[in-house]
Parts: structure tokens; C-alpha cells; sequence
């Protein structure tokens, strides 16, 4: 037969009580800290290559749709309009069939920057060069993307 206890507690009348002490909350925040810095730098390197992927395929597609231009237009944008040739009948263009990019403006890079388009380019003296300067805003450092092998 089984019988049935019941616990009571004291709080006002000085019974125990158990409780966590200043000790064990300031080591679970010691501990808490130590892993948000072991995980939230990964976290972030994730989204930086993220970053740099998504500017990559980017510079891809305006590949493509600059190709289809060449093939319509007999050579790719030049001039100012640049880039905005492939989204806008660009003035005396007799055999533009665009838009050639699927987008309503000439996208910005993952960072908030304008992609740099030159034609011809000065590493593609046929084509066009076309970058990103990266998440430090400034061309020519390490961490530019672009249509061409960067030396290092």
C-alpha cells in the first residue's frame, strides 16, 4: 500500500528554501559568454561567405544577360549607361530585344555598394570589367570580386 506524503515549505518563518546563489548566476553568465564567443564569430563567417557567393552569382548573371546583349547588339554597353543598357532601350539600339535582367534596377552588391562596369576593361581589354569592391567599400584591396584573377 502506498501512502501519500506532502511537502510543505516555509518562506516568511525562516525555513529552507533553496535558491541559486550570486556565485552559480555569475558562472552561468561566464558560461554563456564563453559560448556565445565560440559561436557567434562562426555565425558570421557564414555570412560573409554567404555575402561574397550571392555577389559572385550576381556578377554571373550580369555575364549572361551582357552576352545576350553582345549577340543582339554586336558588343556590349558602353558609355555611361553602362550597366543600365541591359534594362533600358538604350537610344538608336535597332536590335535590343531586353530587358536582360530580371529586375526592375541594376541590383547593388550584398554590402549596399554599385557594382563597377567598364567597357572595355583594363584586365578584359575585349569585354568589360566588372566588380564589387567588397565589405570595406574601397577598390583595389583584397576582398574585391570580380570578373578577372585579382593578383595578390
Amino acid at each position: 500500500m502506498m501512502t501519500k506524503q506532502t511537502v510543505t515549505s516555509k518562506h516568511a518563518g525562516g525555513g529552507s528554501t533553496s535558491a541559486f546563489t550570486l556565485v552559480e548566476l555569475l558562472l552561468v553568465l561566464v558560461i554563456l559568454g564563453i559560448l556565445a564567443g565560440i559561436v557567434l564569430p562562426k555565425f558570421s563567417g557564414t555570412s560573409q561567405r554567404g555575402r561574397v557567393v550571392a555577389t559572385q552569382t550576381q556578377i554571373s548573371a550580369f555575364k549572361t544577360a551582357l552576352d545576350a546583349y553582345d549577340i543582339d547588339m554586336g558588343g556590349f554597353p558602353r558609355g555611361k549607361s553602362g550597366l543600365l543598357d541591359l534594362l533600358q532601350r538604350p537610344r538608336n539600339a535597332q536590335n535590343w530585344h531586353g530587358p536582360y535582367l530580371q529586375s526592375d534596377s541594376i541590383p547593388k552588391d550584398p554590402w549596399g555598394f554599385d557594382y563597377i562596369y567598364e567597357c572595355p576593361g583594363r584586365h578584359n581589354p575585349d569585354s568589360y570589367d566588372i566588380q564589387s569592391i567588397g565589405p570595406d567599400g574601397r577598390a583595389g584591396t583584397d576582398d574585391d570580386i570580380c570578373n578577372w584573377t585579382l593578383r595578390r
